[in-house]
């Protein structure tokens, strides 16, 4: 196996720099024109100041803005990052050993960065606190899900964790809470074909052969709520707010399905009722049964048990 090349920069904020290669078929003259031209993120005036605090390196240190153009050869640097709300939600953590950390993830909290999501990430938070500059997702949760996420400390297991979750080797379930329908006949599979398309947030149901398949059953009722125990077999985008809505009860809190709410990347109000709440699987080193349990609970049904 061909071993991946470390950076030639320490990890900041938990964060690995990004690697820049070159193109084998670039005509620049030096790296300062390859990178004012490819990286429009960066103002030239960013790029001459990193040049000048000796922000920009290769594999023997840090280079000059006059350096030549290398075809096939890689730069790095950190990216500044952007300006963020702070998510003001602990993460509780539910399991750890030298291997795997499990942790309840609270609503509104992204799994990994992306986008304007950086730092008020899980993964970036937890290398931080917990001191774990290796730790890796083995999955993902949506950031308006909250429950159960699991992530590799033992850098030389993530592949072997990350395939049961590509292979569809766990067994998850989910807790809801939507509007209680009598006429509802429960528990039903859920069979439908999911796409989504780059660029939009949503996903849609079309005609066509089914790729995602959820188990939907009710746990308990009261007061027009309903609890609900999710199950997929499948993991397409959104599939289970998808799922729900095409029932007839789409879950509480949910602002994208029936209708986008356009609600603010900042409002922390009126959680999304969906809890990861079970993980189970055999484990692929000790080839013992694992399961792991949420410790948290759902606000909207939580409320009710109060007179």
């Amino acid at each position: 196996m061909r071993r991946r090349q470390q950076p030639p920069l320490a990890k900041r904020h938990g964060l690995d720099p990004a690697r820049i290669r070159m193109p084998e078929d670039g005509t620049w003259r030096t790296v300062r024109d390859f990178l004012t031209a490819t990286e429009s993120r960066i103002s030239p005036h960013r790029i001459d100041a990193m040049f000048a605090a000796g922000e920009i390196v290769d594999m023997a240190g840090p280079i000059a803005p006059d350096a030549p153009y290398v075809p096939g050869e890689a730069v790095w640097f950190h990216r500044d990052l952007p300006p963020e709300t702070v998510v003001p939600f602990d993460i509780s953590i539910v399991h750890r050993d030298d291997a795997l950390l499990v942790i309840d993830k609270p609503h509104f909290l992204p799994t990994i960065p992306r986008g304007g999501h950086i730092l008020q990430t899980a993964l970036v938070r937890l290398r931080l606190e917990l001191d774990l500059p290796q730790l890796v997702p083995a999955h993902r949760l949506d950031r308006v899900t909250a429950g159960l996420v699991l992530f590799v400390v033992d850098p030389t297991l993530r592949g072997a964790y990350q395939t049961l979750f590509q292979d569809r080797q766990v067994r998850k379930e989910y807790e809801a809470i939507a509007p209680y329908d009598p006429s509802l006949a429960l528990p039903t599979v859920v069979r439908s074909r999911i796409v989504s398309e780059k660029g939009r947030f949503t996903a849609r149901e079309v005609d066509g052969e089914p790729n995602a398949h959820t188990t939907v059953e009710l746990l308990d009722h009261r007061h027009g709520l309903g609890r609900y125990r999710l199950t997929p077999l499948t993991g397409r985008t959104h599939q289970l707010r998808l799922h729900m809505n095409s029932l007839g009860v789409p879950i509480f809190g949910d602002d994208l399905y029936p209708t986008a709410s356009g609600r603010a990347v900042d409002d922390f109000t009126d959680p999304l009722q969906l809890l990861a709440s079970a993980m189970e699987f055999t484990d692929p080193i000790s080839k013992s049964i694992r399961r792991f349990q949420t410790a948290l609970s759902l606000e909207r049904w939580a409320s009710e048990d109060t007179p």
